[in-house]
Formats: structure tokens, sequence, C-alpha cells
């Protein structure tokens, strides 16, 4: 069985932990007003496979701490938790989503019309681009 939930933040940090810096210590993991955010995430047979953060900033909102296991990538998941997310945003007064996106991912978040906004910058070795997508004026659904 397959499922998106709305999760606790404490819920996010062992898989964030796993995928995206395993080399740090999982406090390392936590991002400052986690409590506050909306956490999603996917669960196939009650296992958390995938999981996506969402900070609400008056008429903005990012997406921060996005991961899904390695052997579950590529399947469509992460996809089907942006919708979802991108879905409940329309229930709120959010106009522009936005996240910094590593370089290496760009092509995921231009599905959801997302653009680069300026230069490339690095977060460590990593590069990145800071992605968004006007909600009020541009389409940002699948075809």
């Amino acid at each position: 069985m397959k499922s998106i939930r709305l999760i606790d933040w404490q819920d996010t940090m062992p898989l964030r932990h796993k995928v995206l810096w395993p080399e740090k210590p999982i406090a390392f993991c936590k991002v400052e007003d986690d409590e506050t955010a909306t956490h999603y995430g996917y669960f196939i047979d009650n296992k958390l496979v995938c999981v996506a953060s969402i900070f609400i900033d008056g008429a903005s909102a990012r997406l921060r701490k996005f991961a899904t296991l390695p052997e579950y990538q590529g399947q469509g998941i992460g996809t089907q938790v942006i919708q979802q997310a991108l879905k409940d945003l329309e229930t709120k007064a959010v106009n522009y989503f936005w996240c910094d996106a590593r370089e290496s991912a760009a092509g995921f978040y231009e599905k959801f019309g997302m653009r680069p906004q300026g230069e490339r910058f690095y977060k460590g070795d990593i590069p990145y681009f800071k992605m968004g997508v006007d909600l009020i004026n541009q389409s940002y659904k699948l075809n």
C-alpha cells in the first residue's frame, strides 16, 4: 500500500540523514523552523521512503530537505510528493514556490515549471541553482 501523509519533523530526520548527509551528524539535518513547516512522507507498506519539507513565508513557499531513498529513486515518488504539496499550496495564499536545487536535479524541478533564478552557487563542492515558479501566472502541473 502506498500513501502520502503529513508527518512530524522528527520523522524526517533519519531519512534526511541517510540520503542527504550520511557523513554528518544527524543534528546537521535539522533546519531552523522545522517545527512550523509542513512535512510530507511517502510510505510504501508503512515504510517511509521519501520526505519533503515545505516552509511557508507569507506568499512564498520553499521546498527544503527533499530526499528519497536511493532504491526508490526514479519511480515517480518524488514527483507525486511535490504534486501533493503544490495541490495543498493552492488552498493557501501562496503564489511563489522555490528551492535551492542541486544542479544535477534541475531537470526534475523543470517538470513543475521551475526555472533557475540567478547564478549557480555552491554549498561545499556541490553546485546549486535557486529555482522557482510563479504559481499564479504559470502552470506547474505535469502533462
